[in-house]
Parts: structure tokens; sequence; C-alpha cells
């Protein structure tokens, strides 16, 4: 019987392990998180990005400037970074830049928005929250749909608030999404 020399044993392993995890960190850093972080930082309006990727999801912690376009953004992302995401489920995370005014006024629409969800009538939140804004002349309010998410944007002067909804069957995303 052969005596096995715990060194090499050891060395081998903890090479093996190096070269492992490294390898995968280098793929993670520069083929997944540089070029992922290179196309949302060049989007317009976007202050600051935070990643935290994993194999099934890819979280986005962004802070934006009031005026910026998120479904663009979200677009982006799922057209030009399609080859980054791959696989991965797209969460995004936006840094909250509200005021008192706009909680106020996003409580007062969220129960026709809501109500808009629920019955899959999509086209009826833009009227509603035109129609709802008629009391404040210094809130813009823009609203956006795709396939998977609606995209309500408030800004207040300096203040913004960035609503993502998304639109799941049998879910109302309004509550969770504020």
């Amino acid at each position: 019987m052969k005596k096995l020399r715990i060194v090499p044993l050891v060395t081998t392993v903890a090479i093996s392990a190096v070269v492992l995890f490294g390898g995968w960190f280098a793929y993670s850093q520069f083929a997944v998180q540089a070029p992922l972080k290179k196309l949302v930082t060049q989007y317009d309006g976007v202050k600051n990005v935070q990643f935290d990727i994993t194999q099934k999801q890819v979280d986005l912690k962004l802070d934006l400037d009031p005026k910026t376009d998120i479904s663009g953004l979200v677009q982006r992302l799922t057209v030009d970074g399609k080859s980054l995401l791959g696989s991965r489920k797209l969460k995004l995370t936006v840094v909250d830049h509200s005021s008192k005014t706009l909680d106020e006024w996003w409580s007062k629409a969220l129960f026709p928005v809501a109500e808009a969800m629920d019955n899959k009538k999509y086209t009826e939140i833009p009227a509603t929250l035109e129609k709802l804004k008629e009391g404040s002349p210094n809130l813009t309010v823009n609203s956006a749909m795709d396939n998977d998410n609606i995209y309500v944007t408030l800004t207040d002067g300096k203040a913004s608030k960035f609503i993502v909804l998304p639109r799941v069957p049998g879910q109302l995303g309004v509550w969770n999404n504020v």
C-alpha cells in the first residue's frame, strides 16, 4: 500500500480551487458584469448602478435622474443585453427620490390603477393618471407598457418616483411595487 503525500495533495486541491473559483469570478466580472454595467451607465439619466448577478437572476439597483425613461432602459437591457442576461430574470430596484407630495398623489392613483390592471384594461391607466393630475400643475406623469411591465414615472421638480408594475395574470402587482 502506498502512502499518500499530504503536501502535494493539499497543494493540488488548493490550486484546483483557485483556478476553478478564480475562473468563475473572472468570467462573471469581465464577460457579464462589466459589459452590462457599460450598457446601463451609457443610458441617458442613469447616475449609478449596482449589480447582484446569480445564475438565475440579475438584480439591478438603479439611481436615476427624474426624467429618465425607465421603459426605454429596460428595453435596451432586454434587447441589447440579451446575450449578457441569457436566461436570467431581470429585477430592477430604483433608488427612491420621492417626496411627500408624490407619495400622497400616488396613494390616490393606486386604486384606479390597480382596478385597471386587475381588469386588464391597461389603456385606461394613462388616461386615469392624466385625469388625476389635473389638480397638480407641477406634477409630470409618464406611463409606458411592454410585454412584462407597466412603467409609471412621477416627477415634481427634483423629486421623482419610478413605479414598475408587473403584468402577471392573477397577481396584482400594484401593492408590492410602490
